[in-house]
């Protein structure tokens, strides 16, 4: 089936790359983000080259220095299109993205059943192409926050791309609430999101296993506020959780709540 709602978002997260692009000068570009040694010149870079890639087009040759940022082949292959394009003006990058974004978008909306029904490897496992590209949209909304908190011009999060995230990453909250955290079975943990994309999230532990739930119990043993970019940046490892614990308001137990805010890195 074609994932048209899919594609919608992901020309959503071009359209809005591209157009933040268009703000930034040339100190903007070199300008250092939370992912450890990449600017936000290198948040698009790598970008451009998983288009590519997607796009049927040969990847570099270029083999980068070893850097101790990269920890595994897939960083390694991020890390060689990046290489090659650090010597680049930004304004360069950004025409590579724009052109190659256009030729993505044009290639999917005239892709068949077959196209996106095909087996992929996906950063969470076997796949189809469809599953690949809604965990694209993820990858292009979180790097163009990345390269917006950067250099300080917010936007972009509210909106069907932004929804989509913030959907995909509380998948895991289970996880965080039940093993990371230790909550005790049959208690309550409230996480509350607000913002450009509000979201009130119950999780319960019953027969010592957490999920959420539509019941919210009148006493949750604990409960976090926090607003989206605060989410997004703890959810995505962005930065540490000590640094982020005075962004989170916690009510109830609040030792339950300091260690769900430590674990709740769940990025893919």
């Amino acid at each position: 089936m074609i994932p048209t709602d899919t594609i919608d978002k992901l020309e959503i997260c071009f359209r809005s790359l591209s157009e933040l692009g268009a703000l930034l000068n040339e100190s903007d570009w070199k300008t250092a983000t939370d992912l450890p040694g990449w600017s936000v010149q290198d948040n698009l870079s790598h970008l451009v080259g998983i288009e590519r890639i997607m796009h049927g087009l040969t990847g570099t040759t270029h083999r980068a220095e070893s850097r101790d940022w990269v920890k595994n082949p897939i960083g390694e292959a991020n890390e060689n299109e990046i290489d090659i394009r650090r010597s680049l003006h930004g304004r360069d990058v950004l025409r590579e993205w724009n052109e190659v974004a256009a030729a993505r978008i044009a290639s999917l909306r005239a892709a068949d059943d077959a196209y996106f029904d095909a087996p992929a490897m996906t950063p969470t496992g076997p796949g189809t192409v469809a599953d690949f590209l809604h965990i694209r949209v993820l990858d292009c909304w979180v790097h163009e926050q990345d390269m917006r908190r950067a250099v300080g011009k917010p936007g972009h999060l509210s909106g069907l791309a932004a929804e989509h995230t913030i959907d995909r990453l509380i998948r895991t909250i289970p996880i965080v609430v039940g093993k990371r955290a230790g909550t005790p079975n049959g208690a309550s943990v409230v996480i509350d999101i607000t913002g450009g994309v509000s979201r009130h999230i119950v999780c319960t532990v019953a027969d010592g296993r957490a999920s959420v739930t539509d019941v919210e119990p009148e006493a949750p043993l604990a409960r976090l506020t926090m607003d989206v970019e605060t989410f997004l940046v703890l959810a995505t490892g962005r930065r540490s959780p000590e640094t982020m614990h005075d962004a989170v308001e916690l009510a109830g137990d609040r030792d339950l709540g300091g260690r769900i805010v430590t674990g709740l890195n769940m990025m893919i």
